[in-house]
């Protein structure tokens, strides 16, 4: 009778540790609730606040951002040997941007981190020829896309925050054994990785480089319950793109319905975050495409990953759990080198060419982005889709001679993809879109002429 009653308490005590231990995961009330969208449709932001509270105690504070100096006398560019960048702002004020950068992103190894301390001049030290195009990354950021990071801004401590890497970086995985096709173990497609994982999950642990540097679309809803010929998205593609999903909701420290609406996730009857999302995952593609891959081969190799790539941006590296990083900070209006420099006015571009079966796109200097006018260039050529199912339409990115034809061949392509995702979202089946190779126009030598930085979309 004893040891029955033993046995009893025995597994009565384990029962209840298995249950502390399920419950373990659970956070624990009150939590706080805000409603996002229209009553009854469960849009509803959910925070824990003693999460919130350790998060916001465990972030550094904001640097203060030292006084303007004056901007007469004369320029940097002038005083200063090797200046590519910043000299046409006046030397106090370009010394002031050197110690604040200096403050951000290295501000224990001090300006010898870029410099040669002989020779300031000198571009010998790789980290002085990736901040060079850090900060025209930054200078473009935000005179570029400012339909993600408006008026705020970004400065080099958005990404660093004191780190000589930021953070949150990410590299492109060397391929595990069982995702290569000649081995008899199978593939896994990249899920059921304990290290490195998307918010605890076993999907795909690397969606970043398909989305956020390559050109495959996020999307998987179709526009029917089932299948159809001109849409097919397979499982591993969907749970890929749910993948990144998650790893945008941990960036952002918010709920899916932060951007979604609930009725329909594909519709674009969302909040106004979604657009703002949209905008930043082209914007994650193409400082990764136009800005960081480019730079491989300026980096040591061990500053690189398995796979011998660059640290590529994504959405972590920025927001780092808030949904606006540094909660909003707008130091960036405070540096005038990293928001706009005393240069002329871009020439207005070319009216798009609208037919009903040919549409030519322009675009701005180094973006990739549909402006204006030029966003609407599509309309009749789409009615002709909408009317004639057999219809393809051909994109094709052109590129001046000026500049690495690396760089404009990604550029181009980079301005292909968006043209290809406005005609998708139009609802344009993906089977009815086809990309060619960027072409290179010759004449345009000098790379300021608008018609070489355009997409040409032609039916077939």
């Amino acid at each position: 009778m004893t040891r029955a009653f033993g046995f009893g308490r025995t597994a009565v005590l384990g029962a209840v540790l298995a249950g502390a231990v399920l419950l373990a995961g659970c956070e624990r009330p009150p939590m706080t609730s805000t409603q996002q969208g229209y009553r009854g449709t469960g849009m509803v932001q959910i925070d824990n606040p003693r999460i919130k509270a350790a998060q916001e105690a465990a972030r550094p504070p904001i640097p203060a951002v030292t006084p303007p100096a004056p901007t007469e006398g004369p320029k940097a560019r002038d005083i200063f040997q090797n200046v590519k960048v910043l000299g046409d702002l006046s030397v106090a004020e370009f010394t002031r941007h050197m110690a604040s950068i200096t403050a951000w992103v290295a501000p224990n190894e001090g300006c010898n981190y870029c410099h040669n301390p002989a020779n300031l001049a000198d571009d010998s030290k790789y980290q002085k020829v990736v901040a060079r195009r850090m900060i025209e990354m930054t200078q473009h950021l935000n005179a570029s896309w400012d339909k993600h990071v408006a008026k705020t801004g970004v400065t080099c401590y958005t990404c660093h925050r004191g780190n000589a890497i930021p953070a949150q970086v990410w590299h492109k995985p060397a391929t595990p054994q069982r995702n290569r096709p000649d081995v008899m173990l199978g593939n896994d497609f990249g899920q059921n990785r304990a290290v490195p994982s998307i918010g605890l999950t076993s999907m795909h642990y690397d969606p970043f480089s398909d989305f956020l540097q390559g050109e495959e679309g996020i999307r998987v809803a179709g526009p029917a319950a089932l299948p159809t010929a001109g849409y097919k998205k397979s499982i591993q593609s969907a749970e890929k793109s749910y993948s990144l999903m998650m790893h945008m909701s941990e960036a952002l420290g918010v709920n899916c319905t932060f951007c979604h609406n609930t009725h329909s996730f594909q519709v674009w009857d969302s909040p106004p975050q979604r657009a703002v999302a949209w905008y930043g995952i082209r914007m994650a593609r193409d400082i990764n495409n136009a800005y960081l891959t480019p730079l491989t081969a300026s980096f040591p190799k061990e500053r690189l990953g398995p796979a011998g790539d660059v640290a590529k941006v994504y959405c972590a590296t920025c927001h780092q759990g808030q949904n606006k990083p540094l909660g909003g900070n707008a130091m960036a209006s405070q540096y005038i080198g990293l928001v706009a420099l005393a240069q002329p006015a871009a020439p207005a571009l070319p009216a798009p060419v609208d037919e009903p079966r040919k549409s030519v796109l322009y675009f701005g200097v180094g973006s990739s982005a549909l402006e204006g006018a030029q966003a609407k260039g599509l309309a009749q050529l789409i009615v002709t889709m909408t009317g004639n199912a057999r219809t393809v339409a051909t994109i094709s990115g052109y590129h001046s001679a000026a500049g690495t034809l690396a760089a404009n061949q990604e550029l181009a392509k980079q301005r292909a993809f968006a043209v290809r995702d406005a005609l998708l979202a139009a609802g344009v089946a993906e089977a009815r879109v086809k990309l060619e190779k960027p072409q290179q126009t010759e004449a345009n030598i000098a790379g300021e002429d608008p018609v070489a930085r355009r997409v040409e979309v032609t039916l077939r």
